[in-house]
């Protein structure tokens, strides 16, 4: 996606990801999602549409997950919103409440007076993908759509991105700009850093039931990645 065709502010770069239709395979498959439901949600109105990033537009950080639930984001709207009491959404929600980046410590419905404070959250896929497994031509569908959020979040500082290919998504976003990067590329693990061109990268473990549930991941340990984030914004 050239200059010219870049939308012009935030907002449309909103309307452009949720509007996108490039992925067939995501679209069917969240289309499909809706119209069955899950039996809980049953009487609910699934979105069903590509999810864009929210949250505070004078953010230096940002946190860059891996794609919307199924009967989460894809049913809300909203990235990291609704997967369930304890799911992802509300682990790095409390995570950032603690760190003073966010309001509240849970993270259910668009409407839930959620704020954000120095934060905005999105997706490498912004589509729900077949188990939570999106190819890397739909990785790469997407990166136009993130590229045009950060052209619009001047004050970015610092990426956080939550899982493997969240992380490889940032460095192929730096290789379309035309940025050079080192050989071998910056590795994925959890709590590593790599500071490049006024921006430090740090990974981070998602926060799936999967990881959490198993220890894989525990709030002590995200409460230091976010202290290293306060570190990287002094």
């Amino acid at each position: 996606m050239n200059e010219a065709k870049r939308p012009s502010s935030l907002s449309a770069v909103r309307d452009t990801i949720i509007s996108c239709e490039q992925c067939g395979r995501l679209r069917r498959y969240c289309t499909e999602v809706g119209r069955v439901k899950k039996a809980s949600f049953r009487d609910e109105v699934y979105w069903a549409r590509p999810v864009p990033g929210f949250g505070d537009p004078k953010a230096r950080v940002l946190i860059l997950g891996l794609a919307p639930a199924a009967h989460g984001a894809n049913r809300t709207g909203r990235v990291f919103t609704g997967d369930g009491v304890g799911a992802s959404g509300d682990f790095l929600m409390a995570a950032l409440n603690r760190a003073g980046f966010s309001n509240l410590s849970t993270s259910h419905h668009p409407d839930d007076g959620l704020v954000l404070r120095d934060v905005y959250i999105a997706a490498a896929v912004r589509c729900a993908p077949p188990d939570n497994k999106p190819l890397p031509e739909e990785v790469a569908r997407c990166l136009p759509h993130l590229i045009n959020e950060i052209s619009h979040l001047p004050n970015l500082r610092v990426v956080v991105a939550l899982g493997r290919i969240a992380w490889d998504a940032w460095l192929k976003l730096l290789a379309a700009r035309g940025e050079t990067l080192p050989r071998p590329r910056p590795v994925f693990a959890h709590g590593a850093s790599w500071h490049h061109d006024g921006i430090t990268l740090i990974g981070a473990y998602h926060p799936s039931r999967q990881n959490t549930n198993t220890g894989v991941v525990t709030a002590r340990m995200y409460d230091a990645v976010l202290r290293s984030v306060r570190q990287s914004l002094r």
